[in-house]
């Protein structure tokens, strides 16, 4: 069935902090209803619901590059979280036994010929780009969470403010770029602050809305989806590529080459994060008790 969102807020919320449900169970893993919530610390008696969310649609624009996200590289973003029934502040728990968001490689389109300008390129450096376009041009992209995360399940309930915080790093992934090619770090991340609102970010980027999507519930009232939740951001800036390649001064002239190709670091205004699927939260007392 279809209901609105918004009428629900107080009876969640209270729910939650009520811990609702039926009596824990122990074993292997959540099933039926719950099955998504593998992951959430739902033995932990501290978390009220369990939270689960599918991008299946959508795009990152990091500078000159323009991602897609798609249903065949779905990004998940997984854990627990708990409203307080008197201040409404979310507390969030990361997920246990898997990672909190999960890496997706996502590939990036042009490879290795859209992602570096190779007009600084001479001689071994030339030819050895040559041979790995000739041999593995694709390259794969994948966020990192690079902190930790924060959920406001009020926000997303209400439609404004920041729902998702996300600090991140990108690692791109070729041969010819090495194993540290990454764009942000722990300490210069891409922090990405989604809503379902609408943004107000420095020009030239203009505001952009994100939506609620249609509610659905199981037969138990314990489990709630968003099907068609859309989480944007286009206000954040994104830092410079770093550590692309294997040595110097080669790989100098790699990471010069990425930033160049990519226009980074990015200025906020220039960037932008659209995000599209599904946010389901389940309530942790009966994702435990479906335990078997």
């Amino acid at each position: 069935m279809k209901i609105s969102f918004r009428p629900l807020v107080a009876a969640l919320v209270v729910a939650g902090a009520l811990g609702v449900g039926v009596s824990s169970a122990s074993a292997a893993a959540p099933t039926g209803d719950y099955v998504n919530f593998k992951y959430c610390p739902y033995t932990n008696t501290a978390v009220d619901s369990c939270l689960y969310s599918k991008v299946t649609s959508g795009s990152f624009k990091l500078g000159n590059a323009n991602v897609p996200i798609t249903a065949a590289t779905p990004i998940v973003f997984q854990g627990g979280f708990t409203v307080d029934p008197n201040t409404f502040l979310t507390t969030f728990y990361p997920a246990v036994g898997a990672d909190t968001l999960v890496k997706q490689p996502i590939k990036v389109p042009g490879g290795l010929i859209g992602l570096v300008d190779t007009g600084g390129f001479t001689g071994a450096l030339i030819s050895l780009f040559n041979a790995a376009v000739a041999s593995v041009n694709d390259v794969y992209a994948t966020a990192e969470l690079a902190g930790s995360a924060k959920f406001d399940f009020i926000n997303f309930l209400v439609g404004s403010g920041t729902t998702l915080e996300l600090p991140l790093r990108i690692h791109l992934e070729n041969p010819f770029l090495g194993s540290n090619c990454y764009i942000g770090s722990s300490t210069t991340p891409v922090r990405l602050k989604l809503t379902i609102g609408t943004t107000s970010p420095p020009l030239p980027n203009t505001p952009i809305t994100g939506a609620l999507g249609t509610l659905t519930q199981n037969n138990d009232l314990t489990v709630n989806t968003s099907n068609g939740a859309k989480l944007v951001d286009n206000a954040f800036s994104v830092p410079a590529a770093s550590n692309c390649g294997y040595l110097l001064p080669d790989m100098l002239l790699i990471t010069a080459a990425v930033n160049l190709k990519e226009g980074l670091p990015s200025a906020a205004g220039k960037n932008t994060a659209i995000m599209q699927g599904l946010v389901s939260n389940g309530t942790r007392t009966a994702v435990q008790a479906s335990v078997h």
